[in-house]
């Protein structure tokens, strides 16, 4: 039977899998349609590929160093990311689709539940 840390391991690297499969799609979907593509919509793919770059590192180095190294560093990160994406959605909610709109509202929530618990795990 696997361990806790085991588990946490297996479900990072089918997390990483996922994200690193969306990012290689995009950047395909970048590289053969960015003629087509609007300035605002190039950006916003850039924007999203950003946050898969750093999400990408924080697996890889949960995975490498344990989950208690990254949780200060993965607090700012999260920070900035909340911050950014505030930022955005504030600049461009009204440019969005719906469904866009609502899956970036909810990891906002996301977001904001991993930064409190962040914060009471560094309190202890």
């Amino acid at each position: 039977m696997m361990n806790r840390e085991n588990r946490k391991n297996a479900n990072r690297l089918n997390q990483l899998e996922n994200i690193v499969e969306n990012y290689t799609r995009t950047e395909r979907h970048l590289e053969q349609h960015s003629d087509i593509a609007s300035k605002e919509q190039l950006e916003h793919a850039q924007k999203i590929q950003g946050f898969r770059e750093q999400e990408i590192r924080n697996i890889e180095s949960n995975i490498i160093h344990g989950e208690a190294a990254n949780n200060t560093n993965e607090l700012d990160n999260i920070n900035k990311n909340f911050s950014y994406t505030k930022n955005y959605l504030m600049e461009n909610a009204k440019e969005m689709d719906d469904f866009t709109l609502e899956k970036t509202i909810e990891k906002q929530q996301n977001r904001n539940k991993q930064r409190e618990n962040l914060e009471r795990k560094n309190e202890q």
